[in-house]
């Protein structure tokens, strides 16, 4: 078995929130069962105090600076999935000075990767990627031709702290992707994508019950999709696409580990200008397999996806700075 690569927290072996540096230190490590365990002098305890409208600005002016900032952004990354947050770590280690947001619809990022299959808790991925596992600094297990991740959990928290640490990066989640901006090409007339049309996605599914609700939008110089496959949200630039007459849909076919995997991440592309797939949203465009509960190619694709962007980056940029 592969001696896996330990993650240094930082953390240590004694905890206190006694603020005097003369102040006994507990050995949370400590084995004697006579030993008196105190954190705190529980009786004094207080938080500082704070007025109510306060907490509403902290939260309000950063997040609208946020929507101020990445209005316009250099890469747009439609879900927060496996897949959508491997390409945004890559990326984000790769090129600190583009800004990058990434558009969850869920409140909770992660996609369907908190837990295995059948709610199962570990996460099975096919060799070679426990390299991406190794570079993220996680534990596993090999089995050979594969690894296991104890819980699926602890390689989504990890992945999700990893990306969100980046000072490049903004994940707007509660945040639904209703539309694409498009140009069209003057000369050719070639449809291309230049940014996203979003929406709070609670709004995005009362449309039905309310009065015209106009969304917001953000220009980018690519968009990285990775929405998944069908699905309430799922799929959704493949849809728009297809709409629009840009593509057709392949519509994802019956379960095979092996053709599925690899058809992801030798599928991953620029599908259409300014716009990369990545993940089971491929599955979709080109009628590959359902993979099922093995996770390797949603990780690797993500790393393409990556690889994709940065090599059209430059020329897509100049093509939608109008």
């Amino acid at each position: 078995m592969t001696p896996p690569t330990m993650i240094d927290t930082g953390l240590k072996d004694h905890f206190s929130l006694k603020g005097s540096k003369e102040a006994k230190v507990v050995n949370l490590t400590s084995n004697k069962s006579n030993a008196e365990v105190s954190f705190a002098d529980w009786d004094k305890f207080k938080f500082a105090p704070i007025r109510e409208s306060t907490v509403s600005r902290a939260m309000t002016k950063r997040y609208f600076a946020d929507l101020d900032k990445y209005a316009e952004s250099d890469v747009v990354i439609i879900g927060a999935g496996s897949a959508g947050l491997s390409a945004a770590y890559v990326l984000a280690k790769n090129r600190p000075e583009l800004k990058i947001a990434i558009i969850e619809a869920s409140v909770s990022p992660g996609g369907g990767c908190w837990l295995g299959g059948q709610l199962f808790s570990a996460m099975v991925l096919r060799k070679p990627a426990d390299l991406f596992i190794q570079e993220l600094g996680i534990d596993y297990e090999d089995e050979g031709d594969y690894i296991v991740v104890k819980h699926a959990a602890y390689f989504m928290s990890t992945l999700l702290s990893k990306v969100l640490s980046f000072p490049n990066v903004k994940l707007f989640n509660a945040t639904a992707v209703e539309d694409l901006i498009t140009r069209q090409d003057e000369t050719t007339g070639e449809l291309r994508v230049a940014g996203v049309v979003t929406n709070w996605t609670l709004v995005s599914l009362n449309h039905d019950t309310q009065s015209c609700m106009d969304p917001n939008t953000i220009n980018a110089s690519v968009v990285l999709s990775a929405s998944g496959h069908d699905g309430p949200f799922g799929a959704g630039s493949a849809k728009h696409l297809h709409r629009l007459g840009a593509i057709e849909m392949g519509h994802m076919r019956g379960l095979d580990m092996n053709a599925a995997e690899d058809s992801i991440v030798k599928g991953t592309r620029e599908v259409t200008p300014g716009l990369v797939f990545t993940g089971m949203e491929l599955a979709e465009v080109d009628g590959f397999n359902r993979m099922g509960p093995t996770f390797g190619a949603m990780a690797l694709s993500g790393v393409k996806a990556a690889e994709s962007v940065l090599n059209t980056f430059d020329v897509r940029k100049k093509q939608n700075a109008a």
